[in-house]
């Protein structure tokens, strides 16, 4: 399965989050802001990134362009993970650099096949 960079500042968000997919046989790699986020990433370089927008130090908009601009990064896909529901939000997250999308509170069937296939593109490009 897939290395997963989870970076989420709410601790029960992170803890049921990160579980769920462990339990699926997925390794979790966990930041709790933004800037722990894109210095485990560049460290590790995870399959894919779980990015709460919402974030202290760094936000998840200034995270996801620090990230596609880096090209030892670019190329990672990261999914938005955002309590804002808006259409213009969702916007604001793939301009940011984001590869795609989902609202809090996560419905894990609709976030696993995201994640699967943001794993397939990537592996495609």
């Amino acid at each position: 399965m897939a290395r997963i960079l989870l970076v989420e500042d709410n601790e029960m968000n992170r803890d049921m989050l990160s579980r769920r997919l462990q339990r699926r046989g997925h390794e979790m790699l966990l930041a709790v802001n933004g800037q722990e986020g894109v210095d485990i990433c560049l460290a590790e370089l995870p399959d894919l990134i779980l990015l709460d927008m919402s974030l202290p130090v760094k936000d998840g908009w200034q995270v996801a362009a620090e990230l596609k601009a880096n090209p030892k990064t670019a190329l990672l896909p990261i999914i938005a993970l955002t309590a804002h529901a808006m259409a213009d939000d969702r916007q604001r997250a793939l301009d940011a650099g984001c590869d795609d999308y989902d609202t809090k509170p996560v419905e894990l069937p609709r976030l696993l096949e995201k994640i699967e296939f943001n794993l397939q593109a990537a592996a495609n490009k």
